[in-house]
């Protein structure tokens, strides 16, 4: 009979220690969905800059706005990957910057160049440029950017050891 209630004990044991780590497992998986989300609410997935025209038109970007006057280029005042001169068209489609293949303008020879290191965008208010988390940063005029940040005619913008001026030219059929 000893062995009866000694058993029926260390079952009743065993079943509670079962039950306190079923519980303690399903506050931690909900912890842990509760931690997602709230990170999820915090970062913004904005993966572009350029709005639709249903977007721009809610914002008060509609048809309003003049298109831009002149097709904005850069032009590589120094490089280890091209030649002075060398052009690169900025049309509606963002161009990547960095030193991997994959990107629209790659800098396999710029050893400071981050693999994605910046993106340039072409928008109604203007030429933008971001940086994309790039180890040695983008700059401006020598001046390190932080986010967006619209480039003006003029402006040379450093990537690695690359630099580039942002031209503007009179499209075809200007007047």
């Amino acid at each position: 009979m000893m062995a009866g209630v000694l058993a029926s004990t260390r079952l009743a044991e065993v079943l509670l220690a079962l039950k306190i780590a079923f519980l303690v497992l399903l506050y931690l998986f909900i912890w842990r969905i509760v931690r997602t989300a709230a990170r999820e609410l915090r970062t913004p997935h904005q993966d572009s800059m350029i709005l639709t025209p249903a977007a721009a038109a809610s914002v008060g970007l509609g048809a309003a706005a003049p298109p831009a006057p002149r097709a904005p280029r850069l032009v590589v005042q120094r490089s280890p990957s091209f030649q002075p001169g060398h052009e690169f068209a900025i049309d509606s489609a963002p161009l990547t910057i960095g030193r991997a293949a994959q990107n629209d303008l790659a800098l396999a020879g710029d050893e400071f160049a981050s693999a994605r290191h910046a993106r340039i965008e072409a928008r109604r208010d203007g030429v933008w440029v971001q940086d994309l988390g790039s180890t040695n940063g983008t700059y401006v005029n020598g001046a390190r950017i932080e986010g967006a940040h619209r480039l003006e005619p003029g402006d040379v913008l450093r990537v690695g050891e690359t630099d580039l001026r942002l031209e503007t030219k009179a499209r075809r059929g200007a007047s």
